[in-house]
């Protein structure tokens, strides 16, 4: 398995297909991916993509990091995993309505 990254401030036009050609030129690229609003399909302005070796992973950090894309700064560093989250709060029950 390759080493995932973060790709933060994409311009909202940007396309999975651009992402991959860009961190291409830095090693094998397994996948990219950009994160698009469920709803509206926009571009949430970042993205991941996975590098098919961790030395190649660190290279593109260090060619990109900082590095100007469409008029924007690209901050690229490895990813995170996911934190769980809560889906707390909001609706649900109780109400005089859910008893009949």
């Amino acid at each position: 398995m390759g080493t995932k990254l973060y790709v933060g401030s994409l311009p909202y036009s940007t396309t999975e297909q651009e992402l991959s050609e860009l961190f291409a030129q830095h090693g094998s690229v397994q996948s990219a991916k950009v994160i698009t609003d469920r709803y509206t399909g926009q571009s949430r302005g970042f993205g991941f993509v996975e590098m098919a070796t961790a030395e190649e992973a660190q290279k593109a950090i260090t060619a990109l990091n900082g590095t100007a894309l469409g008029g924007r700064t690209l901050v690229v560093n490895e990813a995170r995993p996911q934190e769980k989250r809560s889906f707390g709060g909001g609706g649900g029950g109780g109400g005089e309505r859910d008893r009949w």
